[in-house]
């Protein structure tokens, strides 16, 4: 058994303390891929606590048709789904979410620590949620077209397509904003 799939199956054997590895090793890049869709790095956090809430409480059995991150990315991105569909329903916001919620750039910049890579995520934040969504998949998570498709919920060729226009539009983004990343 490797890595956090080994501890997520000794939890599901009944060692409580196991699921702390899967929680430490994927918390970090679980809020980052949320933010793709909540824009909040509050509500992200409170998501991905729902994720690791649903594997204790109610154990998911992990098939393994696909990798362990990709099953778990693929569960928070459907919570995170769920949660924009009923938000759009309720449409209320509040006052202390507003005062409590960080500014985007504030949590990126943390993340991000040279100027190229500010300069690239400010351009990644002028593009459509899929090619945004992709890059972040791809290129920061190190996921592979497949298990991005499954992510997704898209075909492998679809994924492909899709992470062609995102890069050609990232690159037309960071060349308007007077940058020019050579690895694109």
């Amino acid at each position: 058994m490797e890595g956090a799939k080994g501890s997520y199956l000794q939890f599901l054997k009944g060692d409580d303390d196991a699921i702390t590895e899967v929680i430490k090793e994927y918390r970090d890049g679980l809020i980052l891929y949320l933010r793709s869709y909540t824009h909040s790095e509050w509500e992200s956090e409170e998501i991905c606590e729902e994720v690791f809430l649903k594997l204790i409480l109610k154990k998911p059995h992990f098939k393994g048709e696909s990798s362990f991150k990709t099953w778990l990315w693929r569960i928070a991105g459907n919570l995170a789904l769920d949660r924009k569909r009923k938000s759009r329903r309720d449409e209320f916001f509040s006052i202390e979410e507003a005062e409590n919620t960080p500014s985007e750039e504030d949590i990126f910049l943390e993340y991000l620590k040279t100027e190229q890579k500010k300069a690239l995520h400010s351009a990644m934040k002028k593009l459509s949620e899929d090619h945004y969504r992709v890059l972040l998949l791809v290129y920061f998570e190190n996921f592979t077209n497949s298990e991005t498709a499954a992510i997704m919920k898209k075909s492998k060729r679809q994924v492909e397509n899709l992470l062609y226009r995102a890069k050609c539009s990232l690159k037309k983004q960071l060349e308007k904003e007077g940058f020019i990343y050579e690895e694109l």
